[in-house]
């Protein structure tokens, strides 16, 4: 939208709603990132914190976020989100430190990082992707790959014999993280509920009570090469049932 001043040079006009101040994602379509970072954006002005937030974003598909919202930013090295966010927690305890990541970042080769800083009770929310396969790289078995779930390296089906089960993060993290820790598993089959769990991350980590992390199961229909339909019924059946999704941790209320 443009409008014409007086000088007779067309100027960008001030965007009146938010679908005029926003910008298409990056991301595949079909993909599910673009759900959670809305879930993200949404609960950041709902509480009014954008001045506070400090945004990291990991190697993978997550790093196409990096320009997505107007707050300070920061990539990492694969794995590494959750240290550097921690560090400038440490370092600032005013900021609002969210470290985004996908399913390799945070249960792969950044599986110490999250463990520790869980067990730590570090005060940052970590917020990751699950979406079953490593998506940037071309599909590749992940973590949270589910038993029998074909990709790229496994063709025929994940056998867990050979490759262990699927890896649960929120129950790890709940069964390590000390009192004050708020963990919680959403889905973006349920935009509203999966906000909610972002939203109450976010304030665990204002009221500065402990650790906060939220995985939301997502979508990567490219790689899964599913149509709509499909995509859709792989989240909200197969998905679901082994990835159970609720809270699992939430810290108890003050007494004033």
């Amino acid at each position: 939208m443009q409008e014409l001043k007086e000088d007779n040079v067309l100027q960008p006009a001030m965007p009146t709603s938010w679908y005029e101040a926003s910008k298409p994602h990056k991301f595949c379509p079909g993909c599910g990132h673009g759900i959670i970072l809305k879930c993200l954006g949404e609960a950041i002005d709902e509480l009014g914190i954008k001045g506070k937030i400090v945004f990291g974003c990991d190697i993978g598909c997550s790093l196409l976020a990096w320009d997505f919202f107007d707050v300070d930013s920061v990539q990492t090295h694969h794995g590494r989100t959750t240290p550097v966010i921690t560090g400038m927690k440490r370092a600032n305890t005013a900021i609002i430190g969210v470290a985004y990541m996908g399913d390799g970042g945070g249960y792969a080769i950044g599986s110490q990082h999250l463990f520790n800083a869980a067990v730590r009770g570090e005060k940052i929310t970590v917020i990751l992707c699950n979406n079953g396969n490593y998506g940037m790289t071309g599909g590749q078995m992940a973590p949270t790959t589910l038993p029998g779930m074909k990709t790229e390296t496994t063709p025929y089906g994940r056998d867990i014999e050979e490759t262990g089960p699927p890896t649960k993060g929120p129950e790890m993290v709940a069964a390590v993280a000390p009192e004050g820790s708020y963990v919680a598993r959403g889905t973006i089959a349920n935009p509203r509920q999966l906000k909610g769990f972002i939203k109450k991350a976010l304030q665990n980590q204002i009221d500065g009570n402990g650790f906060s992390f939220v995985e939301c199961l997502s979508s990567c229909p490219t790689n899964w090469r599913t149509n709509a339909a499909q995509t859709w019924e792989f989240i909200e059946k197969d998905m679901t049932q082994y990835f159970k999704v609720g809270e699992l941790r939430a810290p108890q209320a003050k007494e004033v």
